[in-house]
């Protein structure tokens, strides 16, 4: 029997092997281009992901409302608290026991660290993430301020003139201002991101400015740089950036700058707060009357 393989049986057997070499070829070109197409497709969720994150750093409303009502309103009840407690204090010093006062507001410091403390803002949020770790260092602060602090037999106006100059407390202050001033940073951000008009516009961190490049201010940046001011000056106060914007402007346009020859913003607010002219709530009671038709975030703050 002849055992020698012929040309058929030699060109099949090659013909065999093509087919062999030529399907593992298809196979692995397939798993390449399913290889590559899965990390392209990959990548661009990636990329959408990563414009999407890119996105919420634009500072969003809802960052602005959920900063007010966990980080802002909480800051915001000790500051009440604080002030309602001196001017106590320096009214009635012969019915109330300071000690007791200022016990009761440490404890109330320490209660708002704690309630502000767990708020988390996006990594790319940095004006609402500083803003946060200063208002955490403002109450911890005054905390540890209050729980050294001791009346020593001082009552009335004796004992507020050694609160307001005690290191301690002013540093508190500080950290509260510049939290302040960064919060209504991100509002302007906000601002940019929504109104197309005033996009690229930043806050003016000009150390002064004319009172005819303020009129072209919108509400927002106004209030950002009397925020500055304010941290800048130390002026830790019971009412908030938007009343003394509203005393400014007000002012202005009585026309009782100009006869105080105030031609620029910083002496007019310096004015207003060494006179204690302005109050808290002296926005809300005027808005209308000043800022109708001004883009604003939807903050309690700005409507009641």
């Amino acid at each position: 029997m002849n055992k020698r393989l012929t040309k058929t049986d030699y060109l099949l057997t090659l013909l065999i092997l093509f087919i062999v070499v030529a399907s593992l070829a298809a196979f692995f070109y397939g798993v390449k281009v399913g290889r590559d197409k899965t990390t392209e497709k990959y990548e661009r969720i990636l990329a959408e992901r990563e414009a999407l994150e890119s996105d919420s750093t634009a500072y969003h409303q809802q960052h602005l409302v959920s900063f007010y009502h966990t980080v802002f309103l909480p800051y915001a009840e000790f500051r009440n608290k604080w002030f309602e407690h001196l001017e106590t204090i320096d009214i009635n010093s012969g019915s109330v026991d300071p000690e007791t006062l200022l016990k009761e507001l440490e404890r109330l410091a320490k209660a708002k660290f704690r309630e502000a403390e767990p708020m988390a803002m996006p990594a790319a949020s940095p004006l609402l993430r500083e803003a946060h770790d200063n208002y955490l260092k403002s109450l911890k602060l005054f905390a540890e301020a209050l729980d050294r602090f001791k009346p020593g037999g001082r009552t009335g106006g004796a004992l507020i003139a050694a609160i307001e100059s005690d290191d301690y407390f002013r540093e508190a202050e500080n950290f509260g201002l510049a939290a302040q001033n960064l919060y209504y940073e991100a509002i302007v951000a906000w601002h940019a991101s929504v109104d197309p008009a005033s996009e690229g516009r930043t806050p003016v961190r000009d150390a002064d400015l004319a009172v005819t490049d303020w009129a072209k201010l919108d509400l927002n940046r106004k209030n950002a740089f009397i925020a500055r001011i304010m941290e800048e000056n130390g002026y830790f106060e019971p009412y908030l950036p938007q009343d003394l914007t509203l005393r400014v402007d007000e002012m202005i346009l009585e026309g009782r700058n100009g006869a105080l020859d105030m031609t620029t913003i910083a002496p007019i607010a310096d004015m207003l707060v060494a006179t204690d002219a302005v109050r808290s709530g002296d926005f809300l009671r005027k808005r209308d009357k000043f800022y109708k038709g001004e883009t604003l975030p939807q903050l309690p703050f700005y409507s009641f």
